[in-house]
């Protein structure tokens, strides 16, 4: 049995050791990684500024609408903002999806 990482297709086999070298390749993780990239760095920074800010100051604790705190509405955009980077990904993966398939159709052993 080969150590060579092959997954069998519909096709053929795929060399898959081989097919993350190729240009095309290299070029989608490229594009996914510059799309993900501000996405991760928003969601993290939200994420770890709300312990911050409940913690160390009192700015949330003051009341946004009746006995809401800011944290609280903090918190649920928090959600918000979870549930739309989903969305907005999910309709992106399909293009990536594509890109994807037609390198591994390129890239099929005969």
């Amino acid at each position: 049995m080969s150590s060579t990482a092959r997954k069998e297709t519909r096709s053929g086999n795929v060399d898959y050791e081989r097919l993350v070298e190729t240009p095309e390749f290299k070029a989608l993780v490229k594009r996914k990684n510059a799309f993900m990239t501000p996405y991760v760095i928003v969601f993290l920074a939200a994420y770890f500024i709300l312990p911050i800010l409940t913690g160390y100051t009192s700015i949330l604790e003051t009341k946004a609408v009746g006995w809401i705190t800011w944290t609280w509405i903090y918190s649920f955009a928090m959600f918000i903002m979870t549930w739309t980077f989903a969305t907005i990904y999910l309709k992106k993966s399909s293009s990536f999806d594509s890109e994807a398939e037609e390198i591994i159709a390129k890239n099929i052993l005969k």
